[in-house]
């Protein structure tokens, strides 16, 4: 193993310098990838019926071809799914990443090529190792097994062919390379079970047994299996576990307000975290630089970029900007066209640029979760770092939260409310609510005032709920599993209703 660690090692470390070469020239990589999808798609029903032909740059691109979001891609992609090819993408598409998003009840089911799996998502998987070993040249995470937390994924038949849907996780495994599969654990048919609570049981007792050097997957699902591991083998702390344990690369949702329950579950001072931006709809970031939360953006992945400012939302003609236009500092809406067939899609997540050369971004939130019933424009990023403020003004630790608004009355002013799972609660709530709304205030100067004087907002209403309500939630409607998460932030009042109403029945 220290051999074949060490030639790993080594391949992914040339890889370094094709990084490095899209960082010294991103607009050129990015407008070659541009002229390369425009050329391949050009013969699909989609390429003829934007003459895809006849574009020759970004501004006909941009001109012709309209902003979509996935009801407008929905009915390509459900004639996809019906077997019929060569419409948004030249090559065969058998293969759709199903995602429940956070603001829909309805799936979503993004179609997968062969190109994305291999020039997008598997590219990003040995990019992050490539990464990682440039960065820690003495790690040994070759030298035992890697975990990662799956999904599951279901056959269909249509015209005696067979068609796969599933988590985008599951789709990756069940395509992995031999060598990856090598150092992978638990087995498929562990890794890929349907029911998720008799999964998450049977991978905390194959993997307990492996000599596990890294983890990936989503935080709140993998501090589940974490706990169940320690439940399993009565330890306290997974060092005792997994001794040479070495990293977590972790996604999906922002990881501050779960960092300190890693900190207080795995003692090891050889830990280290790495954050991934890896969509259904593809990869996009990779934190590189470990003293800095900022990740860079993957530029030659088969994927061109473009960026909506969040006020263009919602307009009829909306000012769409390419790279080199981008400012540090502000919000925009990610589009995307990539080599599986997504034209200028709107994928609903929001970033920040943190850096421009190279290009670095922060994930702030998303386009439909957000709150700004009273012109307060709540998102993600202040509603995160609000808490972690009070978190650790208050010593507690937070599992899972979402929040909405209470509306005005003739005699009261609006308010937020929230639920909040404690990993550890505050001993006093109204110090942290007051905490957490000064530190709301501080982050966000539309919030701070609408709250003066309490006249429009009046201090947050926080609501302490037992342990497992959201994991309850998420079990009532089906949604178990990596791929589901909790909506944070909403403008009505669907999803924190349902969960109070737990709280207080269960």
């Amino acid at each position: 193993m220290p051999i074949f660690s060490s030639m790993i090692s080594w391949l992914m470390k040339k890889r370094v310098h094709q990084i490095e070469l899209f960082m010294k020239y991103p607009h050129d990589v990015q407008t070659e990838w541009l002229r390369r999808l425009i050329t391949a798609a050009r013969d699909t029903e989609w390429g003829r019926q934007y003459g895809y032909k006849s574009i020759n740059n970004w501004n006909d691109f941009r001109n012709r071809v309209p902003v979509n979001d996935y009801e407008a891609l929905k009915p390509w992609i459900d004639r996809l799914r019906n077997g019929e090819q060569n419409l948004l993408w030249n090559t065969e598409i058998k293969w759709f990443a199903k995602s429940s998003g956070t603001t829909s009840d309805k799936s979503k089911f993004i179609p997968v090529s062969y190109e994305s799996l291999e020039e997008c998502h598997f590219k990003g998987g040995k990019d992050l190792l490539s990464i990682y070993c440039n960065n820690h040249p003495d790690t040994h995470i070759f030298d035992g097994r890697s975990l990662a937390m799956g999904g599951s994924h279901t056959i269909r038949e249509v015209n005696n062919e067979s068609y796969y849907d599933g988590d985008l996780s599951a789709i990756l495994m069940q395509n992995l390379p031999f060598w990856a599969e090598f150092l992978r654990t638990p087995q498929l048919s562990v890794a890929l079970m349907n029911e998720w609570e008799s999964k998450i049981e049977m991978m905390a007792k194959v993997t307990s047994q492996e000599d596990v050097t890294n983890i990936s997957g989503v935080p709140s699902w993998t501090l589940l299996l974490i706990k169940k591991v320690l439940e399993i083998t009565g330890k306290s702390d997974l060092s005792e576990v997994w001794p040479n344990l070495e990293l977590f690369f972790h996604g999906g949702v922002n990881f501050a307000p779960y960092r300190d329950q890693f900190h207080s579950l795995i003692s090891s001072p050889n830990m280290n975290y790495v954050e991934t931006y890896n969509a259904s709809e593809g990869f996009f970031g990779i934190q590189d630089q470990p003293k800095s939360e900022s990740m860079l953006l993957m530029l030659d992945y088969g994927i061109y970029y473009e960026f909506m400012p969040l006020e263009e939302l919602g307009s009829d003609n909306p000012k769409v900007l390419s790279l080199d236009q981008v400012e540090t500092g502000r919000n925009y809406a990610l589009i995307i066209s990539t080599n599986a067939g997504l034209w200028r899609y709107m994928i609903g997540d929001t970033v920040m640029f943190t850096e421009l050369f190279p290009y670095r971004i922060r994930i702030t939130g998303r386009t439909k979760n957000f709150i700004n019933a009273f012109g307060e424009e709540l998102i993600i990023d202040n509603a995160e770092n609000a808490l972690t403020i009070a978190c650790r003004k208050c010593h507690a630790l937070i599992s899972e939260y979402t929040a909405a608004p209470i509306y005005s009355s003739d005699h009261l002013a609006g308010a937020h409310e929230w639920a909040i799972e404690f990993e550890t609660p505050p001993q006093n709530l109204e110090y942290f609510t007051e905490t957490f709304d000064n530190a709301l205030k501080s982050l966000n100067s539309d919030y701070e005032a609408k709250r003066y004087h309490s006249m429009i907002l009046r201090e947050p209403i926080i609501h302490s709920v037992r342990t497992g309500t959201f994991y309850t939630w998420l079990k009532q409607r089906g949604k178990l599993g990596g791929q589901h998460k909790v909506p944070r932030l909403s403008n009505d009042r669907k999803y924190i209703d349902d969960v109070l109403h737990i709280a207080k029945t269960d």
